[in-house]
């Protein structure tokens, strides 16, 4: 097989060039110092623990000390809005959670937009929601208050749990009382 020149020039220049740009492409070592992750809830909640234990297995893999933040206030707001305000590094992660979506759309004026300035890195859980239509029940709490307006007069104040004892008994809903004691 013969090369052409010019053939030969370019995979001489590609296999010269092909060590100093390895040497300028490698990765950085991360993490090169202390990380912050910082978690919108109060400490010892569900999202702490995670963080504490994540934080805990990462610092062990990685031989950099993960500190938990708790900033617990406003929905998560207060630390979402810690973390938009560090420096974009990687140093500093936050802990998302259900509240940081619905906030997003249900607060009009944030100091921050969470799509665009934070950025997802890994999913440690995964959270279903189910909701469901309770089958209706034959008779409406009002038409129980009806009726008991009716055999028995109009009462100022109704003695503790009479009218939610009825409406448990007509309806079969179970009623816990006052003592703890489910009927």
């Amino acid at each position: 097989m013969k090369l052409p020149r010019r053939q030969f020039l370019h995979l001489a220049a590609g296999a010269a060039a092909l060590p100093a740009a390895s040497r300028i492409a490698w990765a950085q070592t991360y993490p090169t110092r202390l990380v912050r992750f910082v978690v919108g809830g109060p400490p010892g909640g569900p999202q702490d623990i995670l963080a504490r234990l994540m934080g805990q297995w990462l610092s062990e893999r990685l031989g950099q000390p993960f500190v938990i933040d708790n900033r617990p206030g406003a929905g998560t707001n207060i630390a979402a809005e810690a973390v938009v305000r560090a420096p974009a590094d990687g140093h500093t992660l936050l802990m998302i959670g259900a509240a940081n979506a619905i906030n997003a759309t249900l607060y009009e004026k944030l100091n921050f937009n969470f799509i665009r300035d934070i950025a997802p890195v890994a999913g440690i859980t995964r959270q279903t929601s189910v909701g469901r239509k309770r089958n209706p029940a034959p008779y409406s709490r009002r038409a129980v208050q009806n009726d008991d307006r009716d055999r028995h007069g109009p009462r100022a104040l109704p003695r503790r749990g009479t009218r939610s004892d009825r409406f448990a008994r007509r309806t079969g809903a179970c009623h816990v009382r006052q003592h703890g004691v489910v009927d």
